[in-house]
C-alpha cells in the first residue's frame, strides 16, 4: 500500500509542526511521498510566509521598503532550523533567493520560495530525498499543467525512490521558468503525485478534522462528514466550502484513488474520505452539507414570449463574455430568465451591463437584484427524495425569509437558493437544524 501526504502552511508553520509532522510520517511506514507547503499561519497570530513573499515582491517591485519583510522570512526559516537542530545550510539559500529578487526574478519564482525552502528543510529532517517540482511538474506555453508529460516524469523521478519530499504549488514552464498555481495549488501537487504514483490513499494535512458539515462560523460544532463523493465535495468547494482546493480532486478522481483529510494536530482523528461512489442506499441523510456565499447581482432579461426568441440567451451570455466576467447561473422562465455573477465583477459597469442588454436582447425591461446571497444544499440522495423543496422552503418559510432565486441542476445533487445578504447566516441556520 502507497500513501502519499501533503501537509499544509499550518502543518508546517514551525518547528512544534514540523516535530508532529515527523511523528506522523515515522508512524506510519506507509506514507511514502511527502507533499510540503511553505510555512502557514497558526491561529491567525502571524503572517503566512506565502504573503510576506507577496509583499516583499511588490515593495520591491515598486521601489519601497522590502528588504524588513525578507528579514522576518528569512527569521521564521531559521528558527525553524535553529530549533530542530538540522544541519543544512539554510541562510545560504535565502541569500541567494534575495539575489534573485534584487536581480529581477519572475513572481512566480519569488513566491514559490517558501514552499521550496520548507521542503528542504522537511526532507533533511526526515532523512528523506529530496526532488525540487520544477523538475517534475510542467506547464505548456499557455500556463495550462501537462498532463501526460508531468505525470512521465514523476514517474521517471520517482522510480526506485522510497521516500520522497516535493515542494508543493509550482512546476516549471517547458522553457525552465518557474510558474506557480493558484493559491492553495500544494493540493494539486499532492493528487497528482498521487496519480503519478498510482496511490492507494492521498493524504491531505491540515488543521481541522475533515469537512464540516456547514461553516462553524455560523452553525455551532456542527457535524463532520465522515464520507462524502467527488461531486459532492466539489459542489461544496466551488460555493465556498475550502478545506481543499476544488481542483486537486481531478488527478485524484481520474484513478479513482480515495482523498483523506486530516487533522496535523490530532492525527488519530480519522478525519473525512472523498470517494467517487458510495453505497449507502439506507444512509437517511439528504443533506451531505451546506454552503454558500454573499454579494451576486442577479441582472434579469424580461421579454414576452421570450421562449419563440431563438438565440436570446446566447446574444445576452455574449455581453458578459465580451468583459470576461464568470457567470454562475442561468435559471430560466417562459417570459424572462436571469444571469448571476459575482457583484465585485460588475459593480463599476452595471448600467452600461443593464443598457447593452437591453438592445441585444431586444428586452422590454432588465431588473438588476443587487446584495444576493447564494446558497447550495448538497447531498447524493437530494434527487430521490421529493420532499427535499417542502421541507426546504418550509424551513425558510418559518423565518419570514424570501427566496429571490431557486436553482438546481441535471445532476440533481444540490439545489441552490438566493437571498438578500442579511439573510446569509439565518437561512444556514434554517436549513441546517431542518435535515440535521
Amino acid at each position: 500500500m502507497i500513501k502519499v501526504a501533503k501537509f499544509g502552511g499550518t502543518s508546517l508553520a514551525d518547528a512544534n509542526q514540523f516535530k508532529k509532522v515527523y511523528d506522523i510520517i515515522k508512524h506510519d511506514t506507509l506514507i511514502k511521498y511527502v507533499i510540503a507547503s511553505a510555512p502557514g499561519s497558526i491561529n491567525n497570530k502571524n503572517n503566512k510566509i506565502t504573503d510576506l513573499l507577496y509583499l516583499c515582491y511588490e515593495n520591491k517591485k515598486n521601489n519601497t521598503s522590502y528588504k524588513e519583510i525578507f528579514a522576518q522570512i528569512s527569521e521564521i526559516f531559521n528558527n525553524i532550523v535553529d530549533t530542530l537542530k538540522i544541519d543544512i545550510k539554510i541562510q545560504n539559500e535565502l541569500e541567494q533567493i534575495l539575489l534573485e529578487l534584487q536581480d529581477g526574478c519572475s513572481k512566480d519564482y519569488f513566491v514559490s520560495r517558501g514552499e521550496y525552502l520548507n521542503s528542504i528543510i522537511l526532507s533533511k529532517y526526515l532523512d528523506f530525498k529530496y526532488i525540487d517540482a520544477k523538475d517534475i511538474i510542467f506547464f505548456d506555453d499557455n500556463g495550462v499543467l501537462d498532463a501526460n508529460k508531468t505525470n512521465t516524469q514523476i514517474c521517471n523521478a520517482l522510480k526506485g525512490i522510497e521516500n520522497v519530499v516535493v515542494p508543493g504549488f509550482y512546476g516549471s514552464m517547458f522553457n525552465g521558468r518557474i510558474k506557480t498555481f493558484t493559491r492553495g495549488g500544494s493540493d494539486i501537487t499532492g493528487a497528482i503525485v498521487a496519480k503519478a504514483v498510482n496511490a492507494d490513499v492521498y493524504e491531505n494535512w491540515t488543521d481541522v478534522s475533515g469537512f464540516l458539515m456547514a461553516d462553524p462560523r455560523i452553525i455551532k460544532k456542527p457535524k463532520k462528514i465522515e464520507v462524502i463523493t467527488y461531486r459532492e465535495l466539489r459542489e461544496l468547494a466551488y460555493m465556498g466550502a475550502t478545506v481543499l482546493h476544488d481542483e486537486a480532486v481531478f488527478p485524484a478522481r481520474q484513478s479513482n484513488i480515495p482523498i483523506n483529510i486530516r487533522n496535523t494536530n490530532f492525527p488519530l482523528d480519522c478525519g473525512t474520505l472523498i470517494v467517487d461512489q458510495i453505497n449507502d442506499k439506507e444512509d437517511p441523510k439528504i443533506i451531505t452539507g451546506i454552503a454558500g456565499k454573499k454579494e451576486y447581482t442577479i441582472f434579469s432579461i424580461c421579454k414576452e414570449n421570450m421562449a419563440a426568441s431563438v438565440g436570446i440567451i446566447k446574444r445576452a451570455l455574449e455581453v458578459f463574455e465580451a468583459r470576461k466576467i464568470i457567470i454562475e447561473h442561468v435559471p430560466t422562465g417562459i417570459d424572462k430568465f436571469s444571469v448571476v455573477v459575482a457583484s465585485k465583477n460588475v459593480n463599476q459597469i452595471e448600467n452600461q451591463i443593464s443598457d447593452e442588454l437591453k438592445l441585444r436582447c431586444k428586452a422590454e425591461n432588465i431588473e438588476v437584484s443587487n446584495n444576493i446571497a447564494l446558497i447550495a444544499s448538497v447531498g447524493r440522495h437530494i434527487k430521490n427524495k421529493s420532499s427535499i423543496f417542502k421541507r426546504l422552503f418550509g424551513a425558510l418559510e418559518k423565518e419570514n425569509i424570501d427566496i429571490k432565486l431557486i436553482s438546481q441542476g441535471l445532476s440533481e445533487i444540490n439545489v441552490i437558493i438566493g437571498v438578500d445578504n442579511k439573510n446569509f447566516e439565518k437561512s444556514i441556520t434554517a436549513i441546517y437544524n431542518e435535515f440535521v
